[in-house]
C-alpha cells in the first residue's frame, strides 16, 4: 500500500496557475508537447514554467508519437525530468529517453499482463487511460476500473481518464494507483484550470487515502 497517492496536473500552460497548483500541493505538473493538442505548450514557455519549480515536484512532458532526437532534445533544453508516451513507442524507442518514462496505455477489455511486461524494464510506470478511435488523451471520460483488478503491471500504475473531484476517491478505492493524472475533470477550458477544483480534488484523494488506511 502507497503511504499516499501521488498527484500529477496535465495541460499546464502558464507559470502563475503552475505556481498556484503546486502551492495547493501537487507532485507534478504536465505538459503537452503535441502540436495538435488544444493544451499544446511551446518548449520556451515550458522553460519558464521548469524554471519556476520548486525542488521535488516533476516536470512531465507528454508526447505521441514523436521523433526520438526530437523528445530527448526537448527533454534537455527545458529540463524535464520524465515524459509521458501516449502512442504507439515500442520498448526500444522508450529505452532511447533521456529520463525516466511513462507509457500509456488506453484501456481495452483485451489488454493484458502480457502488453506490459515487454516495457518492464524501461519504463518507470504505466498510466491507463480512457480508449478513444481518435482521441489519444484528455477525453474527459472514465473507464471501467475494475478492467484493471486482471492486470498485474510490473511497474507502478498512474490512473487517468476523466478524473475530477467527484470520481476521483472512487477511482483510488477501486483501482489504488500509484498516482493520479488529473487533466480536463479540474478545467474551466483546455489549458485552463480551476483551482478551486483543483484543490477539491486534492481534498478527495486524501480523504480516499485515509479511508484506505484505516480499512
Amino acid at each position: 500500500m502507497n503511504a499516499r497517492t501521488r498527484i500529477k496536473v496535465c495541460g499546464m500552460r502558464e507559470v502563475a496557475e503552475v505556481a498556484a497548483v503546486v502551492e495547493a500541493g501537487v507532485d507534478a505538473i504536465g505538459m503537452i508537447f503535441v502540436e495538435q493538442s488544444p493544451r499544446y505548450v511551446e518548449p520556451e514557455r515550458a522553460r519558464d514554467i521548469v524554471a519556476s519549480l520548486p525542488p521535488f515536484v516533476d516536470a512531465v512532458g507528454v508526447f505521441l508519437d514523436q521523433d526520438v532526437a526530437t523528445v530527448n532534445e526537448i527533454v534537455r533544453s527545458c529540463g524535464l525530468t520524465m515524459v509521458q508516451l501516449h502512442g504507439e513507442e515500442s520498448p526500444a524507442y522508450c529505452a532511447e529517453i533521456n529520463c525516466r518514462v511513462i507509457k500509456v496505455f488506453r484501456v481495452r477489455p483485451t489488454l493484458s499482463t502480457e502488453d506490459l511486461a515487454p516495457y518492464a524494464g524501461v519504463v518507470s510506470g504505466f498510466l491507463f487511460d480512457t480508449f478513444h478511435e481518435k482521441i489519444a488523451g484528455g477525453t474527459g471520460d472514465t473507464f471501467d476500473w475494475h478492467l484493471l483488478e486482471k492486470l498485474s503491471p510490473p511497474r507502478p500504475i498512474i490512473l487517468a481518464g476523466g478524473l475530477t473531484p467527484e470520481n476521483v476517491g472512487e477511482a483510488i478505492r477501486q483501482a489504488h494507483p500509484f498516482a493520479v493524472d488529473l487533466n480536463s475533470g479540474v478545467e474551466i477550458s483546455p489549458g485552463r484550470k480551476d483551482l478551486v477544483k483543483v484543490r477539491a480534488a486534492i481534498a478527495q484523494v486524501a480523504a480516499a487515502d485515509g479511508a484506505y488506511r484505516q480499512g
